[in-house]
């Protein structure tokens, strides 16, 4: 058998780009108000029951109160949103400075306005994985704004769809 090629990290974060990703913000709520992150990995787990995911670094300065709140909102993030994505990316500064958002109807968690949908549930379960930790949720509730494009992540740069989205919302629970 051929023994896999080397690589270096480099060489992983470039062919790991080639695969196109949604971007979302991860909210919930800290002891001195709303806590957010921009997040390129979730992923849906199970219809039945409604799992979703996603990972977060063992470093993030936003692990506390998500394991403190235990309640989330999965922000899925619209075209026109790009500026948003790099603001919740960057640590140390006021990321909510001019954010317009409500608390969540399902649990309270910080849903932002003029995304493309949200999936508000509550952390059941963390997984250990690498530098990183795989945090499952059970869904309790979800909105979806088909008007709404995505902003997706391709090859180290934001990109849009290049047709419309169809129309229509389809309400929370």
């Amino acid at each position: 058998a051929a023994q896999p090629a080397a690589f270096d990290q480099r060489q992983f974060r470039d062919a790991m780009g080639g695969f196109a990703s949604g971007i979302t913000i991860i909210t919930t709520h800290g002891p001195d108000g709303p806590v957010g992150f921009t997040c390129q990995s979730f992923t849906s787990i199970s219809v039945d029951p409604p799992l979703i995911s996603f990972s977060i670094s063992r470093t993030s300065k936003s692990l506390a109160a998500l394991r403190a709140h235990g309640r989330v909102v999965v922000n899925f993030l619209s075209a026109p949103q790009q500026a948003l994505s790099g603001q919740f990316a960057r640590s140390g500064t006021d990321k909510w400075a001019g954010v317009t958002w409500r608390p969540s109807e399902v649990n309270g968690a910080p849903t932002l306005d003029d995304v493309t949908g949200w999936v508000a549930g509550e952390i059941v379960q963390e997984v250990e994985a690498g530098d990183h930790l795989i945090l499952l949720v059970a869904v309790a509730g979800i909105s979806t704004d088909r008007r709404r494009p995505p902003l997706l992540f391709f090859r180290g740069a934001y990109r849009e769809l290049a047709s419309p989205p169809d129309e229509g919302v389809v309400g929370a629970r």
